[in-house]
């Protein structure tokens, strides 16, 4: 075997043995380095001026995250790489030569994320403090296998478990006090009329959004929930004001507290992120049926989910009365997806099936943007399917008759790191994706269900998108996979 090795200029690197295994003779070049170095692109925080650009790269979590520029570019300018080519000539022998590769590598393209403000950073005043060593040691806490918390744990704490324990127990607090003030005769005149009007009134569905309340949904209060796990909205790209859009949120979870920390509050700086965006989340039409609690809901600015709920708010307000600049939020894997919630498992999404907001997209010209949660699976533990299968069986019943189901969840208590109905305290970052571009049919036309395969496709491929390219960066487990079902 013969070597040869080009003129060098004496500014490169000098050369290295040719001690290695011989190559096969492919002809093409094969880099004996370290390998190429991946470089990713610069994490971007866009919140208030204490808010840090993002910890995440910074985290030990993170592979590649190095000494960037400005532009996510690597400060230090490294030496051009020695090459290996080896490739046969006429005669049949194997020859052997040493270049420099100073050739730019091809590197993975990554989107670059824009945060919302870190919910909460005006409440944080003090350090937590560990249970005290009595605490820890009781008799009780060894039995029990219960982690109790200690009593000297810091106000903001204390508070943002006030504030997830009450929006966790809200319908059951509206509807307490509704019966006891209907215990009491004098409020009666008051209370009947107002019953009559809950069921009646067309607020959840007619589209106007007359009774949302922006002082509401900005009160320092939700950066207490939202801090709570805590959680964080990314945007991938920008919105047009001319369009209307529908964010499809993933996964459901059990109680999905990601969808309404970052699109029923401003606590995570939706406004800042999609200026000009009117969004309104959806849920449940039984939900405005409930006294008190359909007055909070939709001064939150929520919704119905309803087909005519949906087309009113697509189609009217905005700058041109034709809903432009509005959008909704649908949960679309529903109360079936909130069964496949298991923590430290593949991510299940209940999507193969679900077409009927693409065709709601197509009816009102409304772009398609996929939004998925990072840990909105992980803040509960359900039982499952596998080890109950008569559990998830009568599940799937009530799911079918009444249009709703109960997972039978747990997860840590007010007093106790253990056992309870509040979450875990995990964190929830929440990715909007690119807009799927959509073309509205005129009215009266029929959907071409070719069209609707089409976007639905596209809709998936970009949920994809954010799955692999974040799912280091936000803490997934290794091994964890995206899985679209039913």
């Amino acid at each position: 075997m013969s070597a040869s090795t080009p003129s060098t200029s004496p500014a490169q690197p000098p050369s290295v043995p040719l001690d290695a295994e011989p190559f096969p003779a492919t002809g093409k070049k094969t880099d004996r380095s370290n390998g190429i170095e991946e470089t990713p692109t610069q994490f971007v925080g866009n919140g208030e001026a204490h808010t840090q650009r993002s910890p995440l790269f910074s985290s030990p979590r993170h592979k590649k995250s190095g000494s960037l520029g400005v532009n996510g570019t690597s400060k230090e300018q490294k030496p051009p790489k020695l090459l290996v080519q080896d490739f046969p000539d006429k005669s049949g022998q194997r020859l052997t030569s040493l270049v420099f590769d100073d050739k730019p590598k091809p590197q993975r393209t990554q989107t670059e994320l824009v945060s919302g403000r870190r919910a909460g950073a005006r409440w944080d005043r003090s350090q937590y403090v560990q249970p005290s060593k009595a605490i820890r040691n009781h008799p009780l806490t060894e039995a029990l296998s219960i982690h109790f918390a200690p009593f000297s744990v810091p106000l903001k704490r204390r508070l943002q478990t006030l504030m997830v324990l009450s929006h966790t127990l809200s319908i059951a607090l509206f509807l307490t006090a509704f019966f006891l003030l209907c215990a009491i005769p004098l409020f009666w005149p008051l209370l009947f009329p107002y019953t009559i009007y809950v069921l009646l009134s067309a607020a959840p569905h007619s589209g106007t959004l007359s009774h949302r309340s922006p002082f509401l949904r900005s009160l320092p209060i939700w950066s207490l929930f939202a801090s709570y796990f805590p959680a964080r909205l990314h945007r991938s790209s920008r919105l047009e004001l001319t369009r209307k859009y529908i964010f499809g949120y993933h996964p459901h979870g059990i109680i999905s507290h990601g969808a309404f920390a970052t699109f029923a509050t401003e606590a995570c700086g939706f406004s800042t992120l999609f200026p000009g965006i009117t969004n309104t989340l959806l849920t449940l039409d039984s939900n405005f049926r409930v006294p008190f609690y359909r007055d909070y809901a939709l001064a939150m600015g929520l919704a119905s989910v309803s087909r005519e709920s949906c087309e009113n708010i697509l189609t009217k307000g905005g700058p041109n009365g034709e809903g432009m600049g509005r959008a909704i939020t649908i949960v679309v894997g529903g109360a079936r997806e909130s069964l496949d919630a298991q923590p430290h498992s593949h991510l299940r999404l209940v999507l193969k099936r679900r077409k009927g907001f693409i065709k709601l997209a197509i009816r009102t010209g409304a772009d398609l943007v996929p939004v998925l949660a990072f840990g909105e699976n992980e803040l509960y533990e359900q039982v499952t399917s596998d080890s109950h299968p008569f559990v998830h069986r009568f599940q799937l019943m009530v799911k079918k008759c009444m249009g709703f189901t109960v997972p039978l969840f747990h997860a840590r208590g007010v007093f106790n790191y253990d056992v309870g109905l509040m979450p875990y305290r995990k964190p929830l970052n929440v990715v909007v994706g690119t807009p799927v571009k959509v073309v509205q049919v005129r009215k009266g036309e029929k959907v071409d269900e070719s069209y609707v395969e089409e976007l639905h496709a596209a809709y998936v491929t970009e949920l994809e998108r954010i799955w692999e390219e974040w799912k280091d960066v936000f803490g997934v487990d290794k091994g964890a996979e995206l899985k679209i079902v039913e």
